[in-house]
């Protein structure tokens, strides 16, 4: 059974006035169930009760008591994982294939467990040494310590959403945070049955996390304009990056924003084609609602056309349909609203000059459920708008490059700088490149950084500061230096 509920102060409530809104299966349009409608004063008094569990409780300097409770968390989602395997797939869309892997199985396994691990291992203090500071014979010791931020606004997106809270929860309750954490309203029974999870089955104290869903996208700004929250930790579009930056500039709280991207898949040209390109269609996975996923291949123009062959036969391969199917790899879009968004985009890259290759449109062959075709461009240039903007659909396109020079002019030619993969028959080389391109990630000849002790995080437009890794930890303490007579 989903969990309507949100959670506030350690209990499971019904939103003011007992509002709820539609949950909906974007595969097939169906009304799968309610969920609990926030409201500004819900997400008020939930910022309330975190602020007094952070002031009031000894939650902060409780090492041991941390760990046991983030553990006891794991235990608990454990115990339930096939429920939420299913309950993912049917609110997301996303293929069942896909839990097994980034949508579920890859955070629970240590999107918990790592910053638990680490509360013991964390350098929460550091020595500087004596001095005297002044010339004047006053040496002091002095050591800097690493402490808790405070209350932390969590906002988190619709692609990825238990992936995206787990790894933002763990680091920020291994730290000694409390939080308000607010799902986005196309995904909230994974958020809400987490909340279900602390106030049942774990030690975690009241008002040390709340969960608010709501359909009002508004409501979240209670975060970042509330006084007595103190950070805003936020995973989404760059449109609302930069409207929430904006909102906590009037309190002065810091912003974790992890935003879009434009990644570039980078096939050199000592490459083997054969093998790396049909890679690049792995951008239909879960509809291309990825911000990571590279959507810009470039290949060299002396193989464009070899390259363009070998990825139509890859898209061709392309299954998508229904997401409970283990054979498919594209599910829908998650609403109609970004069905029509990503089918926007096709049609202005075909008014721009590009060529439709292969896909296009909607499925013929589905007549319900917010499906797009893997969609497959060739004779993109870098100032295009599909070459650009994020499309966050099954959508990849083509440019060609001269050489290694014009390739890295070409993949920082964006506002983003999230992501990005480099193939080359030459490691070095691979790695050079990969030295000059100004993105937060990149993977080498099919290797993967994911993990969560690898920091996530993008350059540009893309975001400001790191999830996951010491990073991840680091970003969610404030730092005091002290000194005292030697």
């Amino acid at each position: 059974m989903p969990e309507q509920r949100m959670l506030v102060n350690g209990k499971l409530v019904d939103a003011e006035g007992g509002r709820v809104f539609d949950n909906v299966n974007p595969a097939t349009e169906e009304v799968i169930g309610v969920t609990a409608d926030g409201s500004r004063a819900d997400m008020e008094r939930a910022v309330a009760a975190a602020r007094a569990a952070f002031d009031t409780s000894d939650w902060a300097r409780d090492h041991a008591g941390r760990k046991k409770a983030l553990l006891q968390l794991q235990a608990a989602i454990e115990a339930e994982v096939e429920e939420l395997r299913a309950e993912l797939v049917a609110e997301v869309g996303c293929p069942v294939i896909t839990t097994y892997g980034p949508q579920l199985d890859a955070p629970l396994k240590e999107a918990l467990r790592w910053p638990a691990d680490q509360i013991e291992q964390f350098p929460w203090s550091r020595a500087l040494g004596e001095k005297d500071a002044f010339g004047m014979g006053y040496p002091s010791a002095r050591e800097v310590w690493k402490e808790p931020v405070g209350v932390v606004g969590v906002v988190t997106p619709w692609n990825f959403p238990f992936e995206i809270a787990l790894n933002k929860l763990g680091p920020i309750l291994a730290m000694g945070n409390t939080c308000v954490l607010k799902p986005a309203p196309d995904t909230p029974w994974n958020t809400t049955r987490l909340g279900r999870l602390i106030a049942e089955h774990t030690d975690i104290p009241p008002g040390v996390v709340n969960i608010v869903p709501s359909s009002d996208h508004l409501v979240g700004e209670v975060l970042s304009t509330s006084p007595l929250v103190d950070m805003i930790a936020f995973t989404g579009s760059t449109v609302t990056g930069r409207r929430i930056m904006a909102a906590a500039a009037a309190t002065v709280k810091p912003t974790f924003l992890e935003l879009g991207g434009k990644s570039v898949n980078l096939v050199l040209d000592d490459a083997d084609f054969a093998q790396a390109i049909p890679s690049a269609a792995m951008v239909c996975m879960h509809a291309g609602q990825g911000c990571a996923m590279p959507t810009r291949l470039l290949v060299p123009n002396s193989r464009y056309d070899e390259a363009i062959e070998l990825a139509r036969a890859a898209f061709e391969g392309v299954k998508y349909g229904d997401p409970t199917d283990p054979s498919v790899l594209q599910g829908p879009q998650v609403s109609k609203r970004q069905q029509e968004r990503v089918l926007g985009y096709i049609e202005t890259g075909r008014a721009e000059g590009a060529r439709v290759v292969l896909g296009g449109g909607v499925p013929k062959d589905l007549d319900r459920g917010y499906f797009v075709e893997p969609t497959l461009f060739a004779d993109v240039t870098p100032g295009m708008t599909i070459a650009q903007e994020e499309i966050f659909g099954p959508v990849l396109v083509v440019i060609g490059f001269e050489d290694d020079d014009d390739a890295v002019r070409i993949a920082n030619d964006s506002v983003y700088g999230l992501s990005g993969v480099i193939t080359s028959s030459d490691l070095d080389r691979a790695k050079s490149v990969a030295r000059r391109i100004r993105t937060g990630t990149v993977g080498l000849n099919g290797g993967l950084w994911y993990g969560a002790d690898a920091p996530f995080g993008g350059y540009k437009q893309s975001g400001i500061g790191r999830q996951c890794g010491i990073e991840g930890l680091e970003i969610f303490t404030e730092t005091k230096t002290v000194g005292w007579p030697a």
